[in-house]
């Protein structure tokens, strides 16, 4: 089994987690409930800050301030990850197809298994992943103004000042080039 690295450093952590399949549950009245209920119960006992959030139909990307001496998303992640299962599973829906190997493993295959992880290394680093973080529904076609997708941190930072309200039209789009790794 390969051993999967994850940063342990810094404290400002972007990440992508993904729906099993893509199957599009996250937008929806239930989905929405039962993550926020889940990322609210971790947040109790391991405390985290959301500096930007968008969650779309399969995924959701979110930038996570940690306390300082703490690193662990990937505990809160399979705790959100299972409160959320539960809730869903709760409401009388269904997980969809459900491999055998998941079945051995006691899985239910709501979440695909990994998800993406980002230390954001410095304060441009950051304000990339913010940015990337609020035009992803325009990216995926979702809206033609990121301000009309309703569930992203865009909101609160137009608020703030940080964004104007028309910023994310297609005219300041950046394409693939928009968020670049190295």
């Amino acid at each position: 089994m390969s051993k999967y690295r994850r940063n342990r450093d810094g404290q400002v952590f972007f990440c992508t987690v993904v729906t099993n399949f893509r199957k599009p549950i996250l937008t929806t009245e239930t989905g929405r409930r039962c993550l926020r209920e889940a990322i609210d119960s971790v947040r109790i006992d391991r405390p985290f800050k959301i500096v930007a959030f968008v969650l779309l139909r399969d995924h959701l990307h979110t930038i996570w301030e940690l306390p300082t001496g703490d690193s662990d998303y990937s505990t809160r992640w399979r705790l959100i990850k299972k409160k959320f299962t539960q809730a869903w599973l709760a409401n009388g829906l269904s997980t969809g197809y459900v491999s055998a190997s998941r079945i051995s493993r006691g899985e239910k295959g709501i979440w695909q298994r990994r998800f993406f992880e980002h230390t954001c290394r410095n304060d441009a680093d950051l304000k990339r992943c913010v940015d990337y973080v609020h035009v992803n529904p325009l990216k995926h076609s979702l809206v033609k103004k990121v301000k009309d997708w309703p569930w992203s941190t865009f909101h609160r930072y137009v608020i703030a000042g940080e964004y104007t309200n028309d910023w994310g039209s297609s005219n300041i789009w950046y394409g693939d080039e928009f968020l670049h790794f190295e």
